[in-house]
């Protein structure tokens, strides 16, 4: 049987058991004896609650509990700011084949100038086909697609490519150079 300890040691392990403030391995540490003889201790002094971990571990659980709600808000938030993308890329589409006004200030005159065109300059469009797919990756980013979904990605990419032809052949007269498959 290992001796008893001495009385100073037991007041300041005690002390420290009170104070609440280190673990009882940090006492165990700091005084040089074995944690079961902390417990020992505390048992002994009416302090068997004083190691108690429940409260560590509601506090845990709480936590827990928290951090999977904000990732839920989190996802929430991401769909539909993904949403969001989606409707710009669509608008900026869409806007490609709507007749567009532009005008012009200034001049020596200093005057207004505007017209109308049935459809954008070719840069203004390479520039909303730009916004559009960049939209659309990141939007793609945020929710990234599930399983099973590449069938349904090469029919959308079919039905865009066949109507990009399409609207080629409408303006120019003739199939897009390089269209083996007639865009069908």
């Amino acid at each position: 049987m290992p001796p008893r300890i001495d009385d100073t040691v037991r007041a300041a392990i005690l002390a420290d058991i009170q104070a609440g403030e280190l673990s009882r391995n940090a006492i165990a540490r700091r005084h040089g004896v074995s944690s079961s003889t902390i417990t020992l201790i505390a048992r002994e002094a009416g302090h068997a609650n004083a190691f108690d971990r429940s409260k560590t571990t509601q506090a845990t659980r709480a936590r827990e509990v928290d951090a999977a709600a904000v990732r839920a808000d989190l996802t929430a938030r991401r769909l539909t700011l993904a949403v969001t993308l989606h409707d710009v890329a669509a608008r900026e589409i869409s806007k490609m084949r709507e007749p567009t006004t532009y005008w012009d200030w200034g001049g020596k005159d200093h005057d207004y100038d505007e017209t109308t065109r049935p459809e954008p300059h070719a840069q203004d469009r390479r520039a909303m086909m730009g916004t559009a797919a960049q939209a659309i990756d990141r939007s793609l980013k945020l929710v990234p697609p599930t399983e099973g979904t590449a069938d349904e990605s090469r029919s959308l990419i079919g039905d865009l490519m066949a109507g990009l032809a399409q609207d080629y052949a409408q303006r120019h007269g003739h199939r897009p150079p390089g269209d083996e498959h007639g865009g069908d």
